[in-house]
């Protein structure tokens, strides 16, 4: 199939290598040229896990291309996806100008019928006024259709090509043959992983899935907060809940807040969406809350041990990314942590595997901020370590180089990532998000 991809986000640069590397002919679409420059020149503008080898497979085999002229972009496609920014208004709700201004700007340009996809997350309702906005200028027929993503950063390549589910909103026959026909190469083995829904169940379904996620998250965070006032273990805690087949393992796992492109986002949008149907959802605003609260939590630890006096402090500050296997720093716990402690006066030595360049971008030249070139070199001389993000060269300590390395013993732990006995026979001060507080022995 011919297929145009508008935007190369996450979600648009995923989406569009993976559908090459199933035998389409996809052309990338972006406003931004010298983006556009970099990824022709073989340079993957964003880090993910297994694109690099397919982003350059594809653009060698002549599948995968990019353009910034839109009309050059959509010439011919069956198939054109939105995958657009919705960033959130003043009131939370999804700012969808992006969306709509590209679909007015395509409604004169096709030719021939075409199926236009909304990718990206947007409130319930905008299948149908982006189809409004087109119709005005149409010359062809076409359908909308709402396809959310389910990607997860770090996975995204890998949920792409075997995705546990496919949901496809749309009110027409044509389009859902289009659109089973599309994805039908990812799911062989079962294609009843398709789902077809309205387009309205469709895009309810996306922050529906985005707010039940963050609502395990800050609930085991309001949790973790209980267990260290009452001297329980969350990790002990989340292993029995767990162990209930009706509840499950997965993001049951306490920590700094979550953050990322998603989550903040359309929590707040579904909340909006909410107040616009004149349905009141007090949850979601708990939701919120409760995360908020929790991305000061670190803080608070370390100017608690500090007895407030952080001024003259060197703070060694593994993780800038708001999870691991990404260098995506969009509402990550640790950009409030750095201006929390530098504020206070602190000192902060900051290493990430990726996302240190994401972070220089987004801070400038920001005094008492610095970045180390590897983890051990941001704990020399440092007062001591924070840990925030659980990349896997974090979760096996060399206790004796990090004593050396550190001016006192002492870690705060936001992932919980060590155990509490060890750490004590180690003689380490070691506080973590919902478990008691190690001191030297």
């Amino acid at each position: 199939m011919k297929i145009a991809v508008v935007g190369t986000g996450y979600v648009g640069l995923v989406t569009g290598t993976c559908l090459a590397e199933a035998g389409n002919d996809v052309v990338c679409v972006d406003i931004d040229r010298a983006k556009v420059a970099r990824m022709r020149a073989g340079k993957v503008p964003i880090y993910e896990p297994g694109l690099k080898e397919l982003f350059d497979r594809n653009i060698q085999d002549g599948r995968l291309s990019f353009t910034t002229n839109l009309k050059k972009g959509i010439d011919k496609a069956e198939v054109i996806f939105l995958a657009l920014p919705t960033p959130p208004g003043i009131d939370g709700s999804a700012d969808l100008s992006y969306i709509l201004g590209v679909a007015k700007t395509i409604s004169a340009m096709i030719k021939d019928y075409t199926v236009i996809i909304d990718k990206s997350t947007v409130p319930v309702g905008t299948a149908a006024v982006v189809r409004e906005h087109i119709t005005k200028n149409a010359k062809a027929d076409f359908d909308v259709v709402s396809n959310p993503e389910f990607l997860r950063e770090g996975r995204a390549v890998r949920d792409f090509q075997n995705p546990d589910r496919v949901i496809i909103g749309t009110s027409s026959d044509r389009a859902w043959k289009v659109m089973h026909r599309l994805y039908k190469p990812f799911v062989l083995r079962d294609d009843s992983i398709i789902i077809r829904m309205s387009e309205e169940s469709a895009e309810l379904t996306k922050y529906a899935a985005n707010a039940m996620l963050a609502n395990r998250i800050s609930f085991m965070n309001g949790m973790a907060n209980l267990c260290e006032l009452s001297g329980a273990d969350v990790r002990e805690v989340q292993k029995g809940l767990g162990g209930d087949p009706r509840i499950g393992k997965e993001f049951l796992h306490a920590g700094p807040g979550y953050g990322g492109s998603c989550f903040p986002k359309d929590v707040q949008a579904l909340a909006g969406t909410a107040v616009e149907l004149g349905y009141d959802f007090p949850l979601l605003d708990a939701i919120h809350q409760i995360n908020e609260r929790q991305k000061s939590r670190l803080f608070e630890m370390v100017r608690s041990y500090y007895a407030g006096k952080l001024k003259g402090k060197t703070l060694a500050l593994w993780g800038l990314a708001f999870k691991p296997k990404t260098d995506d720093i969009r509402e990550a716990p640790a950009l409030n942590l750095i201006d929390a402690l530098t504020s206070a006066g602190a000192k902060v030595i900051a290493f990430d595997p990726e996302a240190v360049a994401n972070v220089k971008k987004h801070f400038g030249r920001k005094k008492l901020l610095s970045f180390a070139k590897d983890e051990h070199a941001a704990l020399s001389g440092a007062d001591a370590l924070i840990i925030i993000t659980e990349w896997d060269e974090f979760k096996t300590l060399d206790f004796s180089k990090v004593k050396k390395l550190l001016k006192e013993p002492v870690i705060f732990d936001g992932r919980s990532l060590y155990e509490l006995d060890e750490m004590q026979e180690q003689g380490f001060y070691y506080a973590s998000i919902g478990r008691r507080v190690v001191k030297p022995a």
